[in-house]
């Protein structure tokens, strides 16, 4: 399999974290209801492929999200207290109560950053989430349960606009406060730029929150996803979520279209020579093996070059 040369920059990381969130964020978005089989398979395929996380499905009511319907029947199929770990998306307590009810270690949560999304995502206000998550987050605590807070429309939202960086900083600092072991801060409709990537960054350290806190959720609706990575990288960014083959979208926002496609990110992260784990042979066969199964070409690149 080709591979790019690599050239070390020494002033980047030397190692990163992918977060894999295809087989939630990337079929949440699938109208053709994909088979418990094949979730289960592909979540598999992504942990033998080397990602150190898999989210793996979220306990969302059926009713918004019927693709994972199946999340308790997933699960049970899976080793959720094995050696990588395989995050849950909770939207409440209720999605909580069955997440434990399963044996979940780890799950996240998804907060907006803006009034419009909190009210069409949550049916709720910004401060009203923070309020419905508090208990979420001290009851999974309690219970020795891991929790990652997710930050929507970081960069932009379709009904609001620009979102004013404070603004970000003040959500995402709140769920840090809640107890949340990091966050997660997603252009949830790809209209971020490098340097608007690089302040909001910078923001968030000026505030007292390191970029040991926080993790990158790119979208590629504008091309910018992989270049936003590497400015991210420029200013200490480690922790980077992803989806193999690009897959993925909002249904919530409809301009929000894939992911950063996983195999794109680790062919960028080789070339720099920045350690990740991830084998990309075995995460190409898999991206091509689930384009098929779906019917469709992959959104990445790198496996449209390499799967031929």
């Amino acid at each position: 399999m080709t591979r790019p040369m690599v050239v070390r920059d020494p002033a980047l990381p030397a190692a990163v974290t992918i977060y894999e969130v295809g087989p939630r964020d990337g079929l949440q978005n699938e109208s053709a209801i994909v088979p418990l089989e094949v979730k289960t398979e592909f979540v598999e395929r992504l942990v033998a492929a080397g990602l150190p996380i898999v989210e793996a499905t979220s306990f969302v009511h059926p009713k918004w999200v019927p693709q994972l319907a199946d999340a308790a029947e997933l699960v049970a199929r899976l080793p959720m207290d094995g050696a990588v770990p395989l995050p849950v998306l909770v939207p409440n307590e209720r999605g909580l109560d069955r997440a434990l009810e399963s044996g979940v270690r780890h799950i996240a949560i998804f907060a907006s950053a803006t009034e419009a999304f909190a009210l069409k995502n949550l049916n709720s206000t910004l401060d009203d989430q923070l309020a419905m998550f508090e208990p979420v987050v001290a009851r999974a605590r309690a219970a020795g349960v891991d929790v990652r807070a997710y930050v929507s429309m970081c960069f932009g939202d379709p009904w609001e606009g620009a979102v004013p960086v404070d603004q970000v900083v003040s959500v995402g600092r709140r769920l840090l406060d809640l107890g949340a072991s990091q966050l997660s801060l997603g252009d949830t409709i790809g209209v971020g730029t490098a340097a608007h990537v690089q302040e909001l960054v910078r923001r968030f350290e000026a505030a007292g929150t390191g970029t040991e806190w926080l993790a990158m959720h790119f979208h590629d609706t504008y091309g910018q996803a992989l270049a936003n990575a590497h400015a991210a990288l420029q200013v200490g960014i480690t922790t980077f979520d992803a989806s193999a083959g690009g897959l993925g979208g909002c249904p919530y926002a409809e301009s929000a279209t894939g992911n950063l496609a996983t195999e794109d990110l680790v062919w960028m992260l080789d070339g720099l020579g920045i350690e990740h784990g991830v084998d990309l042979s075995s995460l190409v066969e898999t991206s091509v093996w689930m384009s098929r199964v779906l019917q469709k070409e992959p959104a990445s690149a790198v496996v449209r070059a390499l799967g031929a």
